[in-house]
């Protein structure tokens, strides 16, 4: 998408048309709902964001970069060498090629991801062979740090027992839909039903609900987040941190390195260890360099108070994430706020990847300190709830894309998703054209304002299998929309989960399946505005797409998998 010189993105007209809708009516999504009762002014007014960028940090992520690529060009610079040399080497190229492939075929991992491989071994042989060897398949580093995580996610699973009641309640009253549920049990979750949740259809009313009831803490604070940059939010967030601390708060803080270390200054977790705050910081990059184990970041955004509420969805702590700066229009998050059993669940989830990021472990976290008991004549709510977590030490069982797969091939009536990244593999858009061939009203809402042009490409390439065989596709046209959220006839996903390669395989996700009237009609109340505020791209009108976007799309595609 073309660019002015100041790096804003350009609005086409569909987007103008949408800004001005936006100010006629003054709309803000939940926002109007969240104050309509005369509630207090939100925590963010009259508060200006800002970006702040660590340098050192920069530096860091370009310099292992550059150590990647220079890893690269001389393999790259090696095939050449032995290519221009000698005819002779030209059978120990195909040799090359050919136990690459056959390893390729044989490795667990999906088609797609094979199929990006074996592109690069036939267009560079020797080359490919080595960056396969180097990156893609499972070295004995990755098997041991595998072994590790899914260690510390195995011990954390002891705390976690179904109510064997709720679960056979659920099944009788919904059978097809308990196949989503027995198979999230089977990897190592519980479903639960006293549970009240409030659903959230921007970022800022999700935060501003966190800081309230961070505030309100009396015990311990547990917060997970992919991304965490200094700024107007982290300000708020921090203060409210410290205040907790002097008042004999237990903070438990957890960040991913890559996701946050361009964003926060070079002293960042001494800083915040130095006020009381416990840290950890999930797969280092500086450690990785030499066996690429860089690719696999955590994804998740957990926040736990006393065990009583918990919150989860597509929001970081950034300034961008409450609409504080504008970065790509309007930045639409959802999330959800849990009171009830289903905490529990995100509670584990938090400690299981707390003790992931502890190297050498002495002694467990005691679970049972961090779980808050609900009297069971004192019921919160009544909406089932399941807590999904995943990542790629799970792989080739990726619980994740299974329950994706399952909310479509359950689907009845309607399927609304939103996604910043639409790169779904094979099946899963053949499920998706299956749904709409059982007359299944099958919806999907990307960004039109992107945040990365290379996905974006991907993302609308992908619309011409599933447009042209009855999948209705929007743009949110106000900007860039991040939720992550699926919503079924009955079930609803809201969560960190990306419909994409990098969140099905390669990132440690989170969410929250629900099934209750209630929330399921707030969800949809949602859908219903985001379809009006977006545009339905048409069949016609993605045909008609520039012919350079048309010849570079399929060759990218290739090695979607790989991004």
């Amino acid at each position: 998408m073309a660019r002015e010189e100041n790096d804003k993105p350009v609005k086409t007209d569909y987007a103008d048309r949408a800004f001005e809708r936006w100010d006629n009516r003054q709309l803000r999504h939940g926002r109007d709902n969240y104050f309509e009762e005369g509630r207090r002014e939100s925590h963010f007014s009259n508060v200006r964001g800002r970006i702040q960028s660590n340098m050192g940090g920069l530096l860091r992520v370009i310099m292992i970069i550059l150590l990647a690529l220079m890893q690269i060009a001389m393999i790259v610079i090696l095939q050449f060498y032995i290519t221009q040399n000698t005819v002779y080497f030209y059978m120990l190229i195909e040799i090359f090629a050919l136990l690459g492939i056959v390893s390729i075929v044989n490795n667990n991992s999906s088609p797609a991801y094979k199929i990006g491989w074996i592109s690069i071994i036939t267009l560079l042989p020797i080359a490919g062979f080595i960056m396969f060897f180097i990156w893609g398949r499972r070295t004995k580093y990755r098997t041991r740090k595998d072994k590790y995580i899914n260690s510390m996610i195995k011990y954390g699973e002891q705390f976690v027992d179904q109510d064997k009641n709720v679960l056979n309640e659920y099944l009788k009253k919904n059978p097809l839909d308990g196949r989503m549920v027995k198979g999230l049990n089977a990897s190592g979750s519980f479903l639960s039903r006293n549970n009240d949740v409030r659903f959230f259809s921007m970022g800022e009313d999700a935060w501003d609900a966190i800081i309230d009831d961070m505030e309100k803490a009396e015990h311990f604070i547990l917060i997970d987040f992919f991304i965490v940059a200094e700024g107007a939010l982290w300000d708020k967030v921090y203060a409210v941190l410290k205040k907790k601390i002097n008042e004999g708060v237990e903070v438990k803080f957890l960040y991913d390195d890559f996701g946050s270390s361009i964003r926060v200054r070079k002293y960042f977790r001494q800083i915040l260890e130095s006020e009381g705050i416990e840290v950890r910081v999930f797969n280092p990059m500086g450690e990785h360099i030499n066996r690429l184990y860089l690719n696999f970041r955590s994804h998740q955004k957990i926040v736990v108070i006393d065990g009583r509420v918990g919150f989860t969805g597509g929001f970081n702590i950034a300034d961008e994430y409450a609409n504080l700066i504008e970065r790509f229009g309007i930045w639409k998050d959802t999330g959800v706020r849990v009171a009830g059993d289903a905490v529990w669940g995100l509670t584990v989830v938090f400690l299981q990847m707390w003790e992931a990021s502890t190297e050498n472990l002495k002694e467990h976290v005691d679970y049972k300190k961090y779980k808050y008991n609900i009297s069971d004549d004192r019921p919160v709510g009544n909406t089932y709830c399941e807590v999904i977590a995943d990542g790629p030490s799970n792989n080739p069982r990726n619980p994740a894309e299974q329950l994706y797969n399952e909310m479509i091939v359950c689907s009845d009536k309607y399927l609304y998703v939103t996604t910043p990244y639409l790169i779904p593999d094979d099946y899963m858009k053949q499920q998706l054209v299956a749904a709409v061939d059982r007359g299944v009203d099958v919806r999907i809402i990307t960004p039109h304002i992107p945040d990365k042009k290379i996905v974006y490409m991907l993302t609308n390439y992908n619309y011409g299998m599933l447009l042209k065989n009855g999948v209705r596709i929007y743009e949110y046209t106000p900007g860039f929309i991040h939720a992550k959220q699926m919503l079924s006839d009955s079930a609803a996903i809201v969560g960190t989960i990306n419909m994409d390669f990098r969140s099905f395989n390669l990132h440690y996700e989170n969410g929250i399946w629900m099934s209750g009237k209630r929330i399921c009609d707030d969800i949809m109340n949602d859908f219903q505005r985001t379809f009006h505020e977006s545009h339905e791209v048409t069949y016609e009108e993605w045909k008609k797409r520039p012919l350079p976007l048309k010849v570079i799309q399929p060759l990218i595609n290739m090695f979607s998998t790989l991004m």
